[in-house]
């Protein structure tokens, strides 16, 4: 394998925020300037971390269709993100927010471990709708980042439709759905910029351990909230769960998307979720 050289980067690590208030919130945050490979950053809210992705990890080579490209342009979108948005929801904890799928009509959720992480115990979970019901959690996987939740007195809703994501190549149609600081509902599009790219999460305050997995990066605009969230493709189908987003530092600490994001393939994230519920 062809070793992967990045040029120094300074950068900040950001993951999904919290919505304490009616009106959305665009939440600062200071950040330190750190030195490394790539730096990538996480997507819960309210706090600071720093995530690297190996410089050793090469990409699997993806050859990228024209018919592949062109069909974005052409795509209704309006109908994937009706189809999708009643299966992605917000996770409201006590100092933050993220995102979060469906996994079953009776209130099984997906989301990131780093979310509930800082919960405090105390989690509700908000669906496209506008409820908002109360939610616990089922287990946790710290290693993987993935949590799965159950929310109390939920009946009727719809789970994410799963998909293939070793079918997945670059240069895909991908649509992004989330909370990004607190605008419920959010979609974005944008398509698959590599594949298998290795992202590392240091150990912190949220995190006992370091997160290490091969993400599926993405062009689409992915911020600060988005964590748990989906990225789906043009079937409306999951590919991934967005955890976290390359986000340079800036003179003012804040950190948004600069067009580098990460995603947790559904095939590994399926495997956990089986693991844990």
């Amino acid at each position: 394998m062809t070793e992967q050289s990045f040029p120094a980067m300074s950068g900040s690590l950001v993951e999904p925020q919290p919505a304490v208030t009616p009106a959305p919130k665009f939440w600062r945050r200071t950040a330190p300037m750190l030195t490394a490979a790539a730096l990538v950053a996480g997507l819960f809210g309210g706090v600071t971390g720093a995530v690297i992705a190996s410089p050793d990890s090469t990409p699997t080579a993806t050859s990228v269709s024209a018919q592949t490209i062109s069909n974005t342009s052409t795509l209704d979108w309006s109908a994937v993100a009706s189809d999708v948005l009643p299966s992605v929801v917000q996770v409201n904890v006590t100092n933050g927010l993220g995102s979060g799928v469906i996994l079953s009509a009776d209130g099984r959720i997906l989301t990131n471990n780093h979310v509930v992480a800082a919960s405090g115990g105390q989690l509700t979970v908000t669906f496209n709708d506008g409820r908002e019901l109360p939610a616990t959690v089922v287990n946790t996987d710290p290693a993987s980042d993935l949590a799965v939740l159950q929310v109390s007195g939920a009946s009727g809703l719809t789970p994410i439709k799963w998909a293939d994501s070793g079918s997945v190549k670059v240069g895909d149609a991908v649509m992004a759905i989330g909370s990004p600081s607190g605008l419920q509902g959010t979609v974005t599009t944008g398509i698959v910029s590599a594949l298998d790219r290795k992202v590392t999460v240091p150990g912190e305050t949220r995190r006992a351990q370091p997160v290490s997995y091969q993400a599926i990066q993405t062009d689409a605009s992915i911020n600060p909230g988005n964590s748990g969230g989906a990225l789906v493709n043009a079937a409306g189908e999951l590919v991934g769960i967005n955890s976290a987003i390359y986000s340079p530092a800036s003179s003012s600490g804040e950190a948004g998307s600069v067009g580098i994001g990460f995603a947790i393939p559904s095939n590994t994230a399926k495997q956990i979720v089986d693991q844990l519920s």
